[in-house]
This record gives structure tokens, sequence and C-alpha cells, in this order.
């Protein structure tokens, strides 16, 4: 995944990529994710998906309140290298950011600088 804006969010434990249509189905015993993404939440461009299920997990919202969602495997581009995350889906269309980047993703690659923002620019 490429050219989608991102908030770090340290006290998120996973990563969310925003999502208001999914569908979860099964082909030769192995189940997958298809979702309508937004890398833009201001802009009309919509970018058709399909994952494969890695697993599905109990999370709590900032609110409180708990869902299961559904994990998957995809790679991004930060600061021209690749990384593995897992993200699970979410509607973030009242946020202002489509992805938010959690400590599960963040642990071990990153130091979080809370003075800085948008350090991650664009190369392509």
């Amino acid at each position: 995944m490429y050219n989608i804006h991102a908030k770090v969010d340290t006290g998120a434990e996973t990563s969310v990529l925003h999502c208001e249509d999914f569908k979860v189905f099964e082909k030769k015993g192995h189940r997958y994710i298809t979702c309508h993404i937004k890398p833009h939440l201001e802009e009309e461009e919509i970018l058709t998906l399909t994952f494969p299920v890695h697993r599905e997990r109990v999370v709590k919202s900032s609110f409180g309140q708990t869902e299961t969602r559904h994990i998957f495997i995809t790679k991004i581009r930060m600061f021209n290298r690749l990384f593995d995350i897992k993200l699970s889906l979410r509607d973030r269309s009242s946020m202002s950011y489509p992805m938010l980047l959690g400590r599960n993703f963040i642990n071990q690659k990153f130091l979080v600088d809370v003075s800085q923002k948008y350090l991650a620019k664009n190369n392509f």
C-alpha cells in the first residue's frame, strides 16, 4: 500500500484502515476479505482490494466497546522501505486520517517524537 494518509497513535495497540464496506468470503478452503477503501477521505477515489484473512481478533475501541475484527497482512512503504503490517478494517470516515498506525506496527521500527509531524514524505 502506498499514498495513504496515516496517523501514528501510540495509544492504539493495532493498526486500522478505513473501510465502509467489506465482504468476507471463502475460496478453496481459505478465507479472504474484499474491501473498498478511500486512500484520502476527502477525495472520491475508491480502491477495491482483496487480502487473505490472517485471523479474527476481539478489539476494544477507544470508547471501551469491544468488537471482532478481521486482521490481514499487507505491505506499506514508508521512508523508502517496505514493511509488513497487520491491519484491521473500521469505518473511520469521521476521523481525519484513513489509516491509524498502532503500537504493534511502530514497536522496534520507529522512535516517535510527538513534537514532529509530517516526516514521511512520498518519494514517488
